[in-house]
């Protein structure tokens, strides 16, 4: 991947971030991201834009407008219906061509995962993936005789090496750079009463070919149980509960305290 010229990275701004929704309700990992994106975007004395792909979501932009997307870039298109790789792919990858982002936002969820790294082999910019922690400073961190020291970079923390060290990554030589960041790590903000954000509406235009999966069905899975990530009380057990049986006393015990069995 070769470097940017300074110049092309100069036509770069503001701090995006990817509003992942699901049949037409945005998903909380994108009000997270908002609030961090918000803090990025404050340090750079930027702009918050967010991306709404799907289909007939135009009405989803004023509640990424109150979470803190100061512009929302809606592609709305009957391909991005449901979510598939390659209209998504190149549904946000267009934009980012098109826009010129300076950082870019993807949740580290299922589909998320799946997104961030297709768009940035795409647009041939780095990804730092499941990020706990982002911040605006200089790389490298610290000064090095005969290699310059960037400032205003996006320094992306994430474990590695199965946990045992933690790594400060940058993106110095390319645009957009990417991050995908775990969920509920960062802090959505207080709901902004009358926001309106500015709202852009863009298609690059689809063309299906043999990359576009045809989805035949869609069976949704009705769950009696709050999702772990959501639940506020988890009671867990392991090897040691025995036996399935002992393991509904589990259930029991999170029925009671008004928990999640995780």
């Amino acid at each position: 991947m070769a470097a940017m010229e300074q110049s092309l990275i100069e036509q770069y701004k503001d701090v995006y971030v990817f509003a992942q929704q699901v049949d037409n309700e945005i998903s909380p990992i994108a009000f997270e991201l908002l609030g961090k994106a918000k803090d990025l975007a404050n340090d750079l004395n930027e702009k918050v834009v967010a991306v709404l792909l799907g289909h007939n979501v135009k009405d989803l932009a004023a509640q990424l407008g109150a979470y803190g997307a100061d512009k929302v870039i809606v592609v709305d298109d009957k391909e991005l219906e449901v979510y598939r790789t390659e209209p998504y792919t190149h549904a946000l990858a267009s934009v980012i061509n098109e826009f010129k982002p300076e950082i870019m936002l993807v949740g580290a969820t299922a589909i998320g995962r799946d997104l961030g790294p297709r768009v940035s082999a795409r647009v041939q910019t780095g990804l730092t993936a499941d990020c706990t922690l982002l911040e605006i400073g200089d790389f490298p961190l610290n000064p090095m005789p005969g290699k310059e020291q960037k400032h205003n970079q996006l320094l992306m923390t994430r474990p590695a090496f199965g946990g045992n060290t933690i790594a400060t990554i940058a993106c110095p030589d390319n645009r957009p750079q990417m991050a995908t960041v775990r969920p509920g790590v960062m802090q959505k903000i207080d709901p902004i009463a009358d926001a309106k954000p500015e709202v852009i509406e863009y298609n690059p235009g689809f063309t299906p070919d043999n990359k576009y999966v045809e989805i035949l069905d869609v069976v949704k899975n009705v769950a009696d149980v709050v999702d772990i990530q959501d639940a506020k009380i988890l009671v867990s057990g392991g090897r040691g509960v025995g036996t399935p049986e002992n393991f509904k006393m589990l259930e029991e015990l999170a029925e009671v305290v008004g928990g999640t069995v995780s």
